[in-house]
């Protein structure tokens, strides 16, 4: 039995594609770089009515800074943000953690929004745009409005996105930081995180937040407080590691404290 072929659908403006997405809301599946919808489509996972590509849509692959931030376009590549001059100098901690996803011919093709809006928990980029305290704007036929990066991913490939609601850009303070992002692998270079550790430290506080080891990126708020060590084992305590064939719960839990300990010893130094 042939699969039905979705339809393609690519709009050549925002308002076009936020008028298609208001009209197919949950039947349409949207195509940034496709990179993560190609493997779920291929593996039978995913039967989508209709695919809305947003390449014919000028503007969106925008990297820059404006009123005391960085703005990333949906559209940008991660390969673009990790050899932006403006992030490598500004965010060095972000640059890193996008150049550390799998290989360059994934980064010139995955985007900043598709890392997003898929929640795959296994990804770099959001724990490090969490740490920063990024937001995500989406925008829709009803409006605009800005999601803190903590609230966006709610789960296993679920986020608090509305049906009619797309992502067009990711916001991320400038001012005094110093953060950075380690990755643990646990097979080949170029695989998916076993265990992803971002830390930022502003004048304000200190972020930490743990990536690839639950159906979200992890962050307590109340455990961010103390020497490393204390702060280490605390998130591996507070934390209930899945398991994958990265790593069991166990082993997880045990790379979480030494991360989360080097990550802060690395702010300190």
């Amino acid at each position: 039995m042939s699969v039905p072929q979705p339809d393609w659908l690519a709009p050549e403006s925002l308002e076009e594609a936020l008028r298609l997405k208001a009209e197919l809301r949950d039947d349409a599946t949207v195509l940034a770089g496709g990179t993560f919808v190609a493997i779920l489509m291929n593996q039978g996972l995913l039967a989508p009515g209709a695919l809305l590509s947003l390449r014919g849509v000028d503007g969106l692959d925008r990297i820059e800074e404006s009123d005391g931030e960085l703005r990333l376009g949906a559209l940008a590549t991660h390969r673009a943000v990790e050899l932006s001059a403006l992030v490598r100098d500004r965010w060095p901690a972000l640059a890193l953690a996008f150049s550390v996803v799998a290989s360059p011919r994934v980064r010139n093709q995955a985007t900043v929004g598709g890392v997003l809006a898929d929640a795959d928990y296994a990804s770099d980029p959001p724990a490090m745009l969490t740490a920063l305290g990024a937001r995500a704007v989406a925008r829709s036929v009803r409006g605009q409005r800005e999601i803190p990066l903590e609230e966006l991913i709610v789960g296993h490939y679920t986020t608090s996105l509305e049906a009619d609601e797309l992502v067009t850009e990711v916001r991320v303070p400038a001012g005094e930081h110093r953060a950075t992002y380690r990755k643990f692998r646990s097979r080949s270079h170029e695989d998916r995180p076993c265990v992803g550790v971002a830390a930022c430290r502003r004048p304000h506080g200190l972020r930490v937040v743990v990536g690839a080891v639950a159906d979200r990126p992890q962050w307590f708020p109340e455990l961010c407080d103390g020497p490393p060590a204390e702060i280490a084992r605390a998130y591996a305590a507070a934390i209930e590691p899945l398991a994958d064939v990265r790593g069991s719960a166990d082993y997880r839990r045990r790379v979480i404290a030494v991360e989360v300990r080097r990550a802060l010893e690395e702010l300190a130094a």
